[in-house]
């Protein structure tokens, strides 16, 4: 069945549930795990209050941090599962591409992701990355909610 699992997370409860979920899947089908966190890259023009503040040393170093804390979680779940994997950090400002490139260059097979379940207006305005996901991805996508 599935041998490459990716499952992104961006540190939200909710990214934890996939993660927790997704270690479980590849755990019974003896699969290996990508788990990737995505950051946008530095803008002097933002919304971002993390960029308004800061200088783009300090933005990156934050991110780091932030990214390596998000994929701990993966690790420490994969250890106890004894689910083997890497853990990767990309830069991009669309996190949908980046997690669409990732999946088909690490030879993934299924994208298994969170989805925050936004319907209506708040769907349209905020944006969805599972929605991006599905709707742009070729490998077959696995929503967790």
């Amino acid at each position: 069945m599935y041998k490459r699992l990716l499952i992104p997370t961006d540190g939200s409860e909710l990214s934890e549930t996939a993660i927790r979920n997704g270690v479980r899947l590849a755990s019974a089908l003896g699969a290996k795990l990508t788990v990737l966190t995505v950051t946008p890259p530095f803008h002097i023009a933002t919304l971002d209050t993390a960029m308004l503040t800061a200088m783009p040393e300090q933005y990156e170093e934050d991110c780091k941090a932030a990214a390596e804390r998000y994929l701990r979680v993966a690790r420490e779940a994969a250890a106890k599962a004894d689910v083997r994997g890497e853990y990767l950090h990309a830069v991009h400002d669309h996190p949908y591409e980046a997690i669409i490139d990732t999946a088909s260059r690490a030879g993934c097979d299924l994208i298994f992701m969170a989805s925050h379940g936004r319907r209506g207006v708040s769907s349209l305005l905020l944006g969805s990355e599972t929605n991006k996901v599905l709707t742009h991805s070729k490998i077959p996508v696995l929503v967790c909610r």
